[in-house]
């Protein structure tokens, strides 16, 4: 016990002998968090307090990830999830850059779509790696599996904000002015046929009690479907870009200087006792 406590700690310190880029920017973003908690504190903003000690934790997983699942990190895949982590949470959520930045949530949503091809990837090669399982397969279907694997991570997403929107009354599926509609809802024959309606200028609601209110918005108020399918969309986009990476990677046996940068690599026996 007390061997592998000590190969515990030297693997420890190498990793913040060899990751000094990857502990600078999570120093950096940690002390922003902590900054954003204590002011969220003071503003009694306690969902924002929350999403701060959520991100520290969230912050901490690649690196105990790594140790317990005896994998290096690339330190670029480990800097892409951290500032992710921080765009998300911080930047996203406590600072609004969701309804601030143009295309903020679209930037995110790509991202995602390749950092969870990079995981599936992983977790497929780890397993093509261990001579325990024979589960061998091609660089094609390596790339495809990271495909679906972020693809399927995507959907979940969606499913997750369409229920936070239902049964709690957010608005994380978030809504698009758009200034024409079909829909067969609007045919008075109900034969299925698409009433086109464009040029649509405002909404006006009508409450039950007869009150009615212009919104203002220049077009129609679309609830979350176009948010949804530009989320997938991209996401398919950031997930198709890693498993090209990661098909051209396991094509040379690993010997590509870019996917080195994002795909994880399993310890060798030997870097644990090694002193």
């Amino acid at each position: 016990m007390k061997e592998k406590h000590l190969r515990r700690l030297v693997r420890i310190r190498k990793y913040f002998y060899q990751n000094k880029s990857t502990i600078l920017v999570y120093f950096i973003l940690r002390v922003l968090v902590i900054l954003s908690m204590l002011r969220a504190a003071s503003r009694q903003d306690y969902q924002s307090v929350f999403l701060c000690g959520l991100s520290l934790v969230l912050m901490l997983l690649p690196s105990i990830l790594s140790h317990r699942l005896d994998i290096k990190l690339p330190s670029t895949l480990e800097i892409f999830i951290l500032l992710f982590i921080f765009s998300a949470e911080i930047l996203g959520e406590i600072n609004s850059f969701y309804v601030r930045v143009p295309h903020w949530d679209t930037m995110l949503h790509t991202i995602n779509g390749f950092l969870c091809a990079a995981v599936g990837f992983a977790l497929v090669d780890l397993l093509n790696r261990d001579e325990q399982f024979s589960i061998q397969l091609s660089p094609l279907f390596l790339a495809i599996v990271a495909f679906c694997f972020s693809m399927t991570v995507g959907v979940l997403w969606e499913f997750f904000e369409y229920a936070a929107d239902c049964l709690l009354g957010l608005d994380m599926q978030k809504d698009t002015i758009i200034t024409g509609i079909g829909s067969v809802a609007l045919d008075p024959t109900l034969t299925n046929t698409v009433i086109r309606v464009e040029d649509i200028q405002d909404v006006i609601l009508v409450r039950g009690d007869g009150t009615f209110q212009a919104l203002g918005l220049g077009g129609y108020l679309d609830v979350g479907i176009h948010d949804t399918m530009k989320d997938l969309l991209v996401n398919l986009v950031g997930a198709a870009a890693f498993s090209v990476i990661g098909f051209i990677a396991a094509h040379k046996k690993g010997d590509s200087k870019v996917a080195v940068r994002f795909i994880p690599q399993v310890l060798p026996e030997e870097e644990d006792t090694d002193e």
